[in-house]
Order: C-alpha cells, then structure tokens, then sequence
C-alpha cells in the first residue's frame, strides 16, 4: 500500500470535500481518499504510487486546484 498527501486550495465546504474525494476516488488503484477541510490536506491511500498528473487532473476535473509540494 501506498499513501500520499497533498494540498488543494479552493475547498470551503463538505460539498467540496465529496466532490474532491468523488473524483480522486476514480484514480485507478486509489483504495481511499480522506480530506481535511480546515487544512486543505487530501490523503490517498492507494495499491501502488498515483502519478502527480493524475492526482492533478482528478483535483481541477472537481473544480479546485492541487498545491505543488
């Protein structure tokens, strides 16, 4: 198992938050995504490493921007 976490900007609310976690759930090989709202912190759990472009795409596909870290 692999887990990462990143920052996404843009998040205000739970609404945020499932739209977030919906579409980074889609990511093949993603087991689970937790978001913290107050700090903007999503959390992948996945059976393999998620390329950065994928977790990138699946943020702004959800209306928010991923955070370069």
């Amino acid at each position: 198992m692999s887990e990462s976490v990143y920052t996404v900007n843009g998040m205000t609310c739970g609404h945020c938050v499932d739209s977030v976690t919906e579409e980074v759930g889609r990511i093949g090989g993603v087991r689970a995504v937790a978001v913290d709202l107050p700090t903007g912190q999503v959390t992948i759990t996945s059976a393999t490493p998620i390329a950065l472009d994928d977790v990138r795409a699946a943020v702004a596909e959800a209306g928010y921007e991923l955070v370069q870290r």
